[in-house]
């Protein structure tokens, strides 16, 4: 079979690994835009759930994806004038221009070829290809020239945000929340790689006009932004430059489709959804939607049309859920201004223990899904003690030492150490 898949990011090249792997007869060819190595943004999350995807799909890229991978342990988030609260759990964090390495290296390996600098504005030239996969992103070119064809809905948030990096490297995923004359600003950050974090800065429309972003330059946005989160960096600078593209501020559109193919065009990852970033799962899903359509149609063998409509079948119904998580998640934070005014107003949790307003306020940011049972706020009020804290982490480091010896990764030490946050006022 012929394969021609647009697009070089992470559902691309992962497709063209796994549809290689199951079978190597497959010509299979990535067509990239961009020259090797660029990339928007920095840095990427992941959970335990996707490394054992990697590592039951391609040991080889996987273990290589976890080699480059930062280890981050709880969340931190700080409310101004209200305290820090902590919401215990780990996860990990790369680099996306070095995921990208890594699963182009993998997939010229196994001989898939790969094409840069090259714009696919019509499918014409690719008629003579069984399949046409369209990983190019939410702004997928090859979905927009089918016009009307995959029921597309695009649906933008009103948060403003923008995607930068800091030279602060960070040991924790951190949220700080600042108060402004003009309102509250955020931010979430995490690690990406040795010296470097992510940092994502959102606030409400009018926080964003009152604080002039709508009309203040590149360098200048920066600045200001460093003043606000000054605490919170530890005097560390923002980066908006990374791999020669400059961050802008934009707000999210939510992408989704009634259908994910049309005749032999298959949409996938981003070109087919997207969910909100708060979520921390846009790779996750990229990366499963490669892996699922790759085995559908190795299973289905020279029935393309009954492997499309299984995977669009498939592939919609497991992703609903997530979705709509990601909807809810969206909208709490498009109202965070009210949370963060009662948990300063008020300076108790809803458990009436007298603690700080952060807890209360962190509590809510993680139940933003749905109910939770009254028990569960009695559980995060313990997770703040310290001792109950570090006890966590010494289960996570056990649990993390069995998950790795049973996918066959090589297995970290059972005791990790933890760098310490830094000075209570200024670290993550």
């Amino acid at each position: 079979m012929r394969i021609v898949c647009v697009g070089g990011g992470p559902a691309g090249f992962y497709f063209a690994i796994s549809t290689k792997l199951r079978n190597p007869a497959h010509d299979v060819t990535v067509i990239e835009r961009d020259p090797p190595g660029a990339t928007y943004g920095w840095g990427v999350v992941y959970w335990d759930n996707l490394l054992d995807v990697f590592f039951r799909n391609d040991p080889p890229s996987a273990r290589d994806i976890r080699a480059q991978s930062t280890l981050w342990q709880e969340q931190r988030i700080s409310v101004a004038g209200a305290g820090t609260a902590y919401l215990a759990g780990y996860g990990f964090s790369m680099q996306r221009a070095a995921l990208l390495e890594i699963l182009a290296r993998r997939a010229l390996e196994l001989g898939v070829s790969v094409e840069y600098r090259h714009e696919v504005d019509d499918l014409r030239p690719y008629a003579d290809a069984d399949l046409i996969v369209a990983a190019d992103g939410a702004n997928s070119r090859v979905r927009q020239a089918a016009g009307d064809a995959f029921g597309t809905r695009a649906t933008t948030g009103s948060n403003p945000y923008i995607w930068l990096g800091t030279d602060r490297l960070l040991d924790s995923f951190a949220f700080a929340f600042e108060r402004t004359p003009a309102g509250w600003i955020w931010c979430h950050a995490y690690p990406s790689s040795a010296g470097l974090s992510t940092c994502i800065v959102e606030s409400t429309r009018r926080t964003w006009e009152g604080l002039g972003f709508d009309e203040r330059g590149d360098v200048d946005t920066l600045r200001e932004l460093e003043k606000i989160f000054a605490e919170p960096l530890g005097g560390h600078a923002l980066i908006s430059q990374c791999r020669g593209t400059t961050a802008r501020w934009q707000r999210f559109t939510e992408i989704t489709n009634e259908r994910w193919y049309h005749d032999n065009v298959v949409l996938l990852g981003d070109a087919a959804h997207t969910t909100h970033f708060t979520l921390g799962s846009g790779t996750a899903l990229a990366i499963v939607d490669a892996v699922m359509l790759a085995q559908i149609l190795h299973d289905n063998g020279d029935d393309l049309t009954a492997a499309l409509r299984s995977f669009d079948a498939r592939g919609r119904r497991a992703l609903h859920p997530v979705q709509a998580a990601a909807r809810t998640s969206m909208a709490w934070f498009e109202q965070t201004d009210c949370y963060l005014d009662h948990a300063i107003d008020h300076g108790v949790g809803v458990g009436g223990g007298g603690e700080p307003g952060a807890v209360s306020f962190a509590y809510a940011m993680a139940g933003r899904h749905g109910p939770q049972p009254p028990w569960r706020y009695q559980v995060h009020r313990a997770t703040q003690v310290p001792a109950v804290r570090r006890a966590l982490r010494g289960l996570h480091a056990g649990g993390r030492w069995w998950l790795a010896r049973h996918r066959g990764e090589s297995t970290p030490p059972r005791t990790e150490p933890v760098r310490a946050l830094g000075a209570a006022r200024h670290g993550y």
